[in-house]
Formats: C-alpha cells, sequence, structure tokens
C-alpha cells in the first residue's frame, strides 16, 4: 500500500502541482490534472463544482483523510490548502492509487 503523505509530499516536490480550488476547478474543466486532491474538510459547493467537472473531463479524485491544515503540511506550505490539481507526479507514485481503485470497481471490489 502507498503511503498517500509520503506521495503526495513526492509529487509536490518533484511534479507539477498547482494549490487551491479556484486552479483545481479550471483543471479540472480544461482535463489537465492527472488527479485532484481534495482535503477532508473542503468547503461543499467547491467540492461539488469540482466533483462535477472532473467527472466530466474523467479527472480521478483522491478525498485526503485529513484537514486542509493536514494537507497544508504533507504539502510543505504555510496556509491551508484545501484542493490540490496534480499535473504531473514526477517521482510519486500517486497515480497508482487510481489505478487500484479502478481495478477494484471493474473487478465489483472482488480480489
Amino acid at each position: 500500500m502507498i503511503d498517500i503523505d509520503k506521495a503526495i509530499a513526492a509529487a509536490v516536490k518533484t511534479g507539477k502541482v498547482s494549490l487551491g480550488v479556484a486552479s483545481a476547478i479550471q483543471n479540472a474543466k480544461t482535463g489537465k490534472a492527472k488527479m485532484i486532491v481534495l482535503a477532508a474538510n473542503c468547503p461543499e459547493d467547491n467540492r461539488g463544482d469540482i466533483e462535477c467537472y472532473c467527472k466530466l473531463s474523467k479527472v480521478p479524485i483522491l478525498t485526503y483523510k485529513g484537514s486542509s491544515l493536514d494537507l497544508a503540511a504533507v504539502c510543505g506550505k504555510p496556509f491551508i490548502v484545501s484542493a490540490l490539481s496534480i499535473r504531473e507526479s514526477g517521482d510519486s507514485e500517486i497515480l497508482k492509487l487510481t489505478e487500484d481503485t479502478e481495478a477494484e470497481e471493474s473487478n465489483g471490489g472482488n480480489e
């Protein structure tokens, strides 16, 4: 199992990521993001917008278990981070999480 905190930190350090709800919505609309990470306490109206655009663009969403402060700490930022768009994962293996999820869904959860 992949350590999500380490995977996010590696993506921030070595990949191309955008922080914030506005950029997450923009990246979801255009399909530029390979994955969007949302904090557990991301505001409901923003979450709804991002989920809607992600469905249309087929961009996977990962809901981070911690709060926006926890997500910010993992990213090494001194401000809250409610949403994180991953455009290139760099040395991180975070995109494998979506492959695992898709495999489980296609198998009906029976592995």
